[in-house]
């Protein structure tokens, strides 16, 4: 099974019925802002004067994390990184989770719509979103909750993905998605502020604006 958060991210952000992500534009983000975390939890990247720096010149291995590191390597700040290549890490994502044997990828019905994407085993998101329900209704202290699982929490929130955190939910636990959130401030500063922010990155995204 695969488990770096940017493949769990897009699987929580699928949408059967839409043969694809909740919302393309936002799902792009939401998976860089995926592997931004993920890299930072793995020590890979860390915050200096606000800039992201990388450590370490090893491969991870996984080709979205690798671009991801390239990308970083340039000396950005977080939230560039999160709206710098969205398009291409989103298609990396999909391919990969294609190849893993988690996506089914079909041609898409017209000439000119977009390739049909559904996941073949549905006990597969359940159970991801089973692990952020368990986070978001848990009554034990947020910092005991996995990284990941918080950070899944964050993203999905911020993302407005209601099939993972609803309206409701978005109000009744908000206390406790704002902690989740919070807790990506041990790993950088800059970092949180960047997921904080998202749902205002993704209104200039939908508007055009914040690179590709």
């Amino acid at each position: 099974m695969i488990d770096d958060l940017a493949c769990l991210m897009y699987l929580l952000a699928h949408d059967d019925a839409a043969e694809g992500p909740y919302d393309r534009s936002r799902t792009e983000l939401l998976v860089r802002a995926a592997a931004l975390i993920d890299l930072a939890l793995r020590g890979r990247l860390r915050e200096d004067g606000g800039t992201v720096t990388v450590s370490g010149t090893d491969p991870t291995g996984d080709p979205v994390l690798d671009g991801m590191l390239r990308d970083a390597a340039a000396g950005h700040g977080w939230k560039n990184l999160v709206r710098r290549h969205r398009k291409r890490t989103l298609t990396e994502v999909e391919d990969r989770l294609a190849e893993a044997g988690l996506l089914t990828v079909k041609a898409p019905r017209t000439r000119f719509g977009t390739r049909r994407l559904t996941v073949p085993d549905r006990a597969v998101p359940a159970a991801l979103r089973a692990r952020v329900s368990a986070a978001l209704h848990g009554d034990g202290p947020v910092q005991e909750i996995p990284a990941a699982d918080a950070a899944l929490l964050a993203l999905a929130a911020a993302g407005g993905v209601r099939s993972v955190v609803s309206r409701h939910d978005q109000k009744t636990f908000r206390a406790r998605i704002d902690a989740s959130t919070g807790c990506l401030a041990a790993l950088a500063p800059g970092l949180e502020t960047a997921v904080r922010t998202l749902p205002m990155t993704m209104i200039a995204a939908q508007g055009g604006m914040g690179g590709s």
